[in-house]
């Protein structure tokens, strides 16, 4: 939507409007740059003496900021939330194609739904089925027997193996690998035999996966990625990995292969996650976490160590090195100082 009376925007938010109703908005923009015509949003009361500043035309806010706002307000209970259903009625990105292009190949026996697109030169392989106003961007690749749900869309150059599920309402993002094989070999003698992956890549509905991420199929089970995912750029999903619903995983997370991941758990970007191993509900790993055992309580759990001007990691290094030594000193005192009393 190009543009929109801000009484009508509230209506759409269930907003409360303080301010001239046939305002019209045409975008979005933070408190610094919004400019006469754009709606911003005050998400931190700790800010709220810039309203003052501000050039757009109305703002998002809470009650408690209202008095300091000089201008049209829309007042809600959570305003970064409203600016992300807002940021949906104003988007104007456009789709990843419109009608099925004269140069995209479509095996005849593919299984087309209704008001389906398809964009130049990608490619639909036999038995594919694509549901209602599916979106299949320029130059995707859509392996055989794989099934793809109603209104998911897939921007250009995804590649999507044979036998896949992907569910309703998916939104990819360009340079996905879904399917691809597993690392999965067997040493005869220090040569290294290719095992095939038979399992597929089953992904739930209302799904988000960033661009250039790669999630591999299963070697006998399946790879699984519940309801309500959403996973950043360039991410690698090893074979056999389970994610439960509503999991977040930022960007440049590795995830080693037969790993369970529960539900509502937020993964910090470029995270290293050992396989084999599970990860109750509700977990949160800050950035750069390095997880190497089991997680079994809800909780944030941090690893990497942050920055430090290097004459001062170099000492902590060095600490670090010496740690084992320290422990059979400590308890070396220990057992004198038990052996006294």
């Amino acid at each position: 939507m190009s543009s929109i009376r801000l009484a009508d925007l509230a209506q759409q938010l269930d907003a409360e409007l303080h301010g001239d109703g046939d305002i019209v908005i045409s975008g979005i923009a933070s408190m610094q740059s919004a400019t006469t015509g754009q709606i911003t949003f005050l998400a931190n009361s700790r800010y709220r003496e810039q309203l003052a500043l501000i050039k757009a035309s109305a703002v998002v806010l809470t009650e408690a900021d209202l008095e300091w706002c000089n201008t049209a307000a829309l007042v809600v209970k959570n305003p970064y939330l409203t600016y992300a259903h807002m940021a949906q009625i104003l988007d104007t990105t456009p789709q990843p194609a419109q009608n099925i292009a004269p140069g995209a190949v479509i095996d005849p026996s593919a299984r087309l739904g209704s008001n389906v697109a398809i964009g130049a030169n990608a490619v639909i392989e036999a038995d594919v089925e694509l549901g209602d106003n599916v979106v299949i961007g320029a130059g995707c690749f859509v392996g055989k027997k794989t099934r793809i749900g109603s209104g998911t869309r897939l921007w250009a150059n995804v590649s999507v193996y044979h036998e896949i599920v992907i569910g309703q309402d998916c939104l990819i993002q360009s340079g996905t690998v879904i399917g691809s094989d597993g690392f999965g070999y067997a040493n005869d003698r220090g040569n290294w035999v290719k095992i095939p992956q038979l399992g597929a890549v089953i992904i739930g509905d209302r799904v988000e996966i960033g661009a250039c991420t790669t999630i591999d199929r299963g070697a006998l089970d399946n790879t699984l990625i519940g309801n309500g995912v959403i996973i950043d750029n360039q991410c690698q999903i090893a074979h056999n990995v389970v994610i439960g619903d509503n999991t977040a995983v930022a960007g440049g997370v590795i995830m080693a292969g037969s790993l369970k991941i529960g539900r509502y758990c937020m993964i910090g970007g470029a995270s290293v996650i050992n396989g084999h191993m599970e990860i109750c509900d509700k977990v949160t790993v800050t950035g750069m976490g390095m997880v190497m055992r089991p997680i079994t309580e809800p909780g944030v759990y941090s690893s990497g160590i942050p920055l430090q001007p290097n004459k001062t990691w170099r000492k902590t290094a060095a600490l670090v090195m010496n740690i084992d030594d320290m422990s059979k000193r400590l308890k070396a005192i220990e057992r004198k100082v038990g052996k006294d009393d």
